[in-house]
């Protein structure tokens, strides 16, 4: 018999998954983030508010640009982000396939998380993608910056914080518009303060109610590692332009942005001193705060915040082709 070659039985497998998936005879596959991921926690959160347990569909742990190319090519029918708005990486699936779909939450399902995080409900504009007829009903959270009370000492605290909003003009990533200080404490809530990222928004006007950090500097370093996301979400980008900025204008400190999966992730590394900078979803900052949800096993004691970044927003994103138009097809 003959033997099919690797790339043949690729095409073969993939095509069979596809055929599968548009008869509607095998589970869906969704792509819930990759693991240790805010992504993988809400998105599970999401689907148990439509009656979606695990066994109910085929969980894709994928970062959300390998997640779309999945979409894209027929192997993934759902893809969960917690992204900046609009996305890149929607508006290149459409681009690419002409036919992406967002799919909103019901009333229901973003009452059932609201009473169960802190995420809250928002509004994707119609005028936010060229393939909406409507807005959209989601729920969002925050994106902040926190850093290792262990090495980020008071001063390097104060200018992260005054470079963040005073150098926003620089950065050319879209969500940059978001760091003003007008937004500067939104995610702060239930999250000690760094003391320089304190001084810094106090000498603005601004009024901090946060408790206060503690510092306690392991060794004075140079070289700072920040925790961002998978390149094809907003962290990776956009966090490597806050790094660029930082390094223009500190002499003695050069910070290197790092691919990673992203908020539980980033927390856990600082935590364990690998990391002196994280980008995060103000949730899981405050649960690690508070030894609650993912972090129940301990709290962690070495993270401050910084600054917030941008809102996140949960996107849900399927294609025509896949045949769904809501979460309850799947519940159904």
């Amino acid at each position: 018999m003959k033997l099919m070659t690797p790339l043949v039985a690729t095409i073969v497998a993939s095509t069979l998954l596809s055929a599968c998936s548009e008869s509607g005879s095998s589970q869906p596959n969704i792509a819930i983030g990759p693991p240790a991921s805010t992504t993988q926690q809400v998105s599970r959160l999401i689907l148990e508010a439509y009656g979606i347990g695990e066994d109910d569909y085929s969980a894709y742990q994928e970062g959300f640009g390998a997640a779309l190319d999945g979409v894209q090519d027929g192997n993934i029918d759902i893809s969960i982000g917690i992204l900046g708005l609009p996305s890149g990486s929607i508006e290149n699936l459409q681009a690419a396939a002409g036919d992406a779909r967002m799919i909103g939450l019901s009333d229901e399902a973003v009452e059932y998380i609201e009473e169960r995080s802190d995420y809250r409900r928002f509004s994707i504009p119609k005028d936010s993608y060229d393939f909406l007829d409507e807005d959209v009903t989601t729920v969002t959270a925050y994106a902040v910056l926190v850093g290792n009370t262990h090495s980020i000492n008071e001063e390097l605290g104060y200018e992260l914080a005054r470079l963040m909003h005073e150098k926003a003009e620089e950065n050319t990533h879209a969500q940059s518009s978001f760091m003003t200080l007008e937004n500067a404490l939104n995610g702060s809530e239930g999250i000690p303060i760094h003391p320089g990222a304190k001084r810094y928004y106090e000498e603005q006007g601004l009024t901090v109610d946060n408790s206060v950090a503690e510092l306690d500097i392991k060794q004075e370093k140079s070289e700072f590692i920040l925790g961002t996301g998978s390149q094809g979400g907003t962290y990776y980008p956009l966090g490597g332009e806050m790094a660029t900025i930082w390094n223009n204008y500190l002499d003695d400190a050069n910070f290197t942005n790092i691919e990673t999966g992203a908020s539980i992730e980033n927390l856990v590394s600082i935590r364990d001193d690998k990391m002196d900078l994280g980008m995060t979803v103000h949730a899981p900052a405050k649960d690690a705060i508070e030894g609650s949800g993912e972090f129940e096993s301990g709290t962690i004691d070495n993270v401050a915040f910084i600054g917030h970044i941008y809102p996140e927003i949960i996107q849900i994103v399927t294609r025509d082709a896949s045949g769904i138009t809501s979460l309850d097809d799947i519940a159904n």
